[in-house]
Formats: C-alpha cells, structure tokens, sequence
C-alpha cells in the first residue's frame, strides 16, 4: 500500500507561497514524504534527496547524493537553488548503545553542518532542521544527553542558532515530539510493533510501560513543518511540534490492544526500559502564538486510522 494513498489538501498559509521552491531531506521517508505531498499540494517545486535512488512512484524531483559529502552538498544547493530546506534525514536510533555514535553522529550532525555551510550566503529563506524532545531543553536546566542520538540533534540545533547568528542564515528548529501514524517505515517503533504483533496473534512484548510520552500525529507535523518554513520572526528560535498531552506507554498499548480486540494482552517488563529518557510534554500554547498551528487528530482518531492503515496493507501482502 502507498505511502501517498491519502491525500493532502493544501494547507491555506503554505499555500500562500505557491512556487516556492523547497530541498526535502529524508523526502522518501515517514514524516518527509507527508511534507513532500502537502507542499506539491500547495503549490510548492520540491526536491528530495537521500542515498537512495528515487522510488518508481515519485511525484517530485529527486536527487540521489550523500550529503555528508561537502563537494556533493555544495553541488546541490547550486543546482537546487531552494528557498527553503527542510532537513528530516537522520538516523533515528534512541538508544543508548555505543555502536550509535558514529552513525547519528555521520547522519545527524556531519549532514546538517555540510547543508548549512553549503546555504549560507544563498538567497535560502528558511533551513528548518528537525530537533528531539529528547534532546537537553536549556529552560529546564538539563545538560547532559542522554543518549547519541539525543547528542547529535542536541550540537544540531546549537550550529543551526550560530549559523543564523554569525552568517544570517535564517535557520529554525522544530523540536518533533513522538510521531505516529500511517505507513511507519521502521516496523520496530512501539505503536507499529505493537499493532504487528497483535494482528500476527502474539502478545506484545513492552518495557515497564512507565514512561509518559507526547504522541503526534504525522500529518500534523507536516503541515507545522511547513508553517515553520513561512511563519515570521522564527530565526533562531525552537519550536515545539507535538500534542501537549503525555500518556504512558502501558495506557497506549493497552489501548491499542482494545481497538484491535487483542487475543493476548501485552507483557510488561519483557524489555528492560532506557535509562536518562526525559517526561516531556510540547509548550503548545507557545507554538500556537508562533505558527497558528496544533494538532488536529485527536489520540483516538488517529490511532484507528493508523490500525486500518496496517491491516489493509497487511491484507495486500
């Protein structure tokens, strides 16, 4: 089943800057390929581009390069010539393990100081890099990252703020809370693990399911992505792009397994739980005054939406 099965309407403020031009890094992937088919909605020229060659169904212009490399960086933007950069791209791995550093340091980091670098002194309007709630807030007083992944996103958004205050480059971060929804590509990420086992008849094995996340819809975060792409005096600035409720992680597995009418009820404590993760929730109140933006999709909504999503596509297989 396609990614792109439900389309997107325009959103009315991306809208307004049909023609614009936008760099989608990550295009191809959960989150980035919601955003590539709202701002093509909308009237925007996008371009992707990942190692990977494009899929047969790409609707947008698609550039296979290894942006760690400076040279091959440098050449894209010269070609691409975007208004806007939307830097999604990463290696997303949470864990603490030792064998993460170098691949969320590569990916992560090494990428976004090579697109900055290639973007300052262009006529780029906005370079929107994509932070972590688990990455250490100042405002809270938190210092140390808790795991590489947290580490890299972490010294992302500090050259994203030296880059708009040394070299002008007018750059922002969206701080993206727990994303969940239709076509997850990584089938090892809770809500997709959870919703597999339970259609294979197995119980799902959980952590203690103590711990109390901000659960977004991914169809949401597109479109405050791309508000953040237009929205005023936001250089410099993080934004929270997340629901501002938490629940625990035993309460949505539990619910999960109630709108599936699970066979077998799920296993706590069969995973020992990360160590250093923080209880955050989105300040809500403040990126609505910022962007105009919160979530639509209420938990329930869009957890069904996300269950039907998987069990059609598992129908198809």
């Amino acid at each position: 089943m396609r990614v792109t099965e439900i389309s997107f309407t325009s959103d009315r403020e991306t809208a307004a800057h049909a023609g614009a031009s936008a760099l989608v890094t990550g295009g191809a992937g959960f989150i980035g390929s919601r955003l590539c088919d709202l701002l093509r909605a909308s009237g925007w020229v996008v371009h992707s581009v990942s190692r990977r060659a494009a899929g047969a169904a790409s609707a947008h212009r698609h550039w296979q390069r290894d942006l760690t490399d400076a040279a091959a960086t440098q050449d894209l933007v010269k070609s691409v010539r975007p208004d806007y950069v939307f830097h999604l791209a990463s290696h997303v791995w949470g864990a603490p393990d030792l064998a993460h550093v170098l691949p969320t340091f590569h990916s992560n980091l090494h990428t976004t100081v090579n697109l900055l670098h290639a973007l300052a002194g262009t006529e780029c309007r906005r370079f929107i890099v994509t932070g972590s709630l688990v990455e250490p807030d100042a405002r809270s007083g938190e210092a140390v990252p808790g795991a590489p992944y947290a580490a890299s996103k972490w010294a992302s958004s500090d050259y994203v703020r030296m880059f708009h205050a040394l070299y002008q480059l007018p750059g922002a971060i969206a701080r993206v809370f727990m994303v969940y929804g239709p076509a997850q590509q990584d089938a090892t990420k809770l809500i997709p693990y959870v919703i597999g086992r339970v259609l294979q008849g197995e119980p799902p094995q959980i952590t203690s399911g103590r711990r109390l996340i901000d659960w977004v819809y991914v169809d949401d975060v597109a479109i405050g992505l791309a508000r953040m792409a237009v929205a005023p005096d936001l250089a410099g600035r993080t934004v929270d792009l997340g629901s501002g409720s938490l629940i625990s992680t035993a309460e949505l597995v539990e619910k999960i397994c109630e709108l599936m009418a699970a066979k077998s009820p799920p296993v706590f404590g069969a995973i020992p739980d990360r160590p250093m993760e923080p209880t955050r929730a989105a300040r809500t109140d403040e990126t609505r005054r910022m962007l105009g933006w919160a979530p639509k999709t209420s938990l329930a909504e869009g957890l069904s939406r996300t269950i039907e999503w998987y069990r059609r596509a598992g129908s198809e297989r």
